[in-house]
């Protein structure tokens, strides 16, 4: 199998993420991926995609990620690996209203609005 190149956004965030057939190492930035996330909770965010697809310790991943939050990276991360499986085996495509969060997030941060000086 190939490298599958996916990218996935999320308000300031984007991921790049590189997957292919493996053991299960998740590398992010050059680092483990429980190292890069400490909290359970982001750590979630990155295997919901691997459970949802039945595809806990089938593959590896390298992604590289900038900006924004670390929550926003890992909501970046997570779409891209999405996408990834989408490539895979479309079958793997959820519903728009699904968990899995194959769909880039709308809502971002509202711009500053000047205030005229009277």
């Amino acid at each position: 199998m190939e490298v599958i190149n996916t990218l996935g956004r999320r308000k300031k965030s984007v991921a790049r993420v590189y997957l292919t057939k493996g053991k299960g190492t998740y590398t992010i930035n050059g680092k483990d991926y429980r190292e890069y996330f400490t909290t359970v909770a982001l750590q979630y965010r990155i295997n919901q995609p691997f459970t949802l697809t039945d595809n806990v310790d089938g593959y590896d991943f390298k992604a590289n990620v900038s900006g924004g939050g670390i929550t926003g990276q890992a909501e970046a991360i997570r779409l891209a690996l999405s996408r990834a499986f989408v490539q895979i085996d479309a079958d793997n495509k959820p519903d728009k209203r699904s968990k899995n969060g194959r769909k880039k997030e709308a809502r971002s941060k509202e711009s500053k609005k000047k205030i005229p000086i009277q």
